[in-house]
């Protein structure tokens, strides 16, 4: 028998791990918590991110497209949602950061998309979506500003959420620019996500911060504006929400 293609090999070897790492009481309790139709193995996220980082290193992917063709392998024929989260740790797995590129997009999509949830889209918004950002502004920008219009609520929270890291490099009239669309959306998702985004900046530039609240505060959702100023208003910066 021929020996398995690399990208068979990795998501077989991924899922053996996760089957044999399960706990079915664990398992009960996980999917309950995630509101999830598939099931778990009962393995927590840090110990899906310890086996993976185990397994990759004796699984060489030679090219970008075999290394899309390993998550996508993970992620459509997933049985449980830990194995997912395999997908995840590999489309993120630092040997294959400079695979991350604007080419990469359309498996984000569908991944964002088929997702649709927040255990999943935030990994992905936050970690994949960020870094490519980092690395083509020009190509990944106009991208987030489509997304933060789009009718799906999950790509506009990915767009809202894609610079959460950036600090002093948040590329401010983007950050106005994906939560703007959203100001008034119904979505619980994107209201959170809004507010997330606005309270981790508030760390680097509390007074935009303020302003954009105030500015909009008749627009902005109360629990986006409870959580854009969670902070301040814990340290007495800021003494009640608008």
């Amino acid at each position: 028998m021929p020996p398995d293609k690399p990208h068979i090999a990795l998501a077989t070897a991924l899922v053996v791990a996760l089957q044999r790492a399960g706990d079915p009481q664990r398992a009960a309790g996980q999917q309950t918590y995630m509101k999830s139709t598939m099931p778990f193995h009962g393995v927590t996220v840090p110990k899906v991110r310890t086996l993976a980082r185990a397994v990759l290193p004796h699984h060489t992917l030679p090219d970008a497209e075999t290394w899309r063709a390993a998550i996508l392998r993970l992620w459509r024929q997933a049985t449980h949602r830990e194995q997912r989260y395999a997908a995840i740790e590999v489309l993120l797995a630092p040997k294959h950061r400079n695979w991350l590129t604007p080419a990469t997009w359309p498996l984000v999509g569908e991944l964002i998309v088929d997702g649709a949830w927040w255990d999943y889209v935030d990994a992905i918004a936050i970690n994949a979506v960020g870094a490519m950002l980092r690395s083509h502004p020009s190509d990944v920008e106009p991208l987030l500003r489509d997304w933060a219009n789009d009718e799906n609520v999950w790509k506009r929270r990915t767009a809202i959420l894609a610079q959460l890291k950036f600090k002093d490099a948040t590329d401010v009239p983007l950050l106005r620019a994906v939560i703007e669309p959203s100001l008034e959306h119904r979505e619980f998702f994107v209201r959170k996500a809004i507010g997330w985004a606005l309270r981790s900046y508030a760390k680097t530039d509390a007074a935009f911060v303020i302003d954009f609240v105030q500015a909009h505060a008749d627009r902005l959702s109360a629990l986006s504006k409870r959580e854009a100023l969670k902070a301040l208003l814990k340290d007495g910066t800021v003494q009640a929400v608008p």
